[in-house]
């Protein structure tokens, strides 16, 4: 099974797939802002997986189906387990961040198995709102924290979740990311990242 991370786009995924296991660890250590930057890394990853598949070429089928295997699980752990695990840090184990966590785990399941039959429509847009939009949406919040007095942080979390999961199951339509869109995705990535990580050494 090894013989498949050769392939760039697939190694690629499997690095996505040990950041997000690094982010877990630090978010189960209490370490949410370091874990939400590594966190955008690995959605960085599975940014770059697709566009690398696109332009490798001379992939064999069975490499092509094992990557897209690997993709779905990976964009779970990041876009669903993640967020999941920094509800429930930021908020505490009460009934309500349990369920809002839940929520996000079944909305994220629900979505890649539809994904994995439907895919991308003719005009090349998904149904309901991608995974991907969760990491991102948890960097903000993170980042406005120190703003925001308790317990509006938590109400804001719980309510952004929420809405965010029902969303991933709904039938609205989201276009594939351009390149302009790319290229936003990235910069805010790194600019998000380096202030999280800044935040935490002063």
């Amino acid at each position: 099974m090894l013989r498949y991370l050769f392939d760039p786009a697939n190694a690629i995924t499997a690095f996505g797939v040990i950041l997000s296991g690094v982010a877990l660890s630090l978010a189960m250590d209490g370490r949410i802002e370091v874990a939400v930057a590594v966190a955008l890394w690995a959605m960085l990853a599975d940014h770059l997986d697709g566009i690398v598949a696109r332009r490798t070429r001379g992939r064999s089928r069975i490499v092509g189906e094992m990557g897209k295997s690997l993709d779905g699980f990976s964009d779970l752990i990041y876009g669903a387990v993640f967020p999941c695990i920094a509800v429930l840090q930021l908020n505490g184990v009460t009934a309500l961040s349990a369920t809002v966590g839940t929520m996000q785990l079944l909305a994220g399941a629900l979505r890649l198995s539809h994904f994995s039959i439907v895919g991308l429509s003719a005009d090349r847009s998904f149904t309901g709102v991608p995974l991907s939009y969760d990491v991102p949406l948890l960097a903000m919040l993170v980042l406005i924290q120190p703003l925001v007095n308790q317990p509006l942080f938590s109400w804001l979390v719980l309510s952004s979740f929420t809405a965010l999961a029902t969303l991933h199951v709904s039938s609205i339509r989201v276009r594939a990311p351009a390149r302009p869109m790319y290229i936003a995705i990235l910069l805010f990535s790194i600019g998000a990242s380096a202030a999280l990580s800044i935040r935490t050494m002063i």
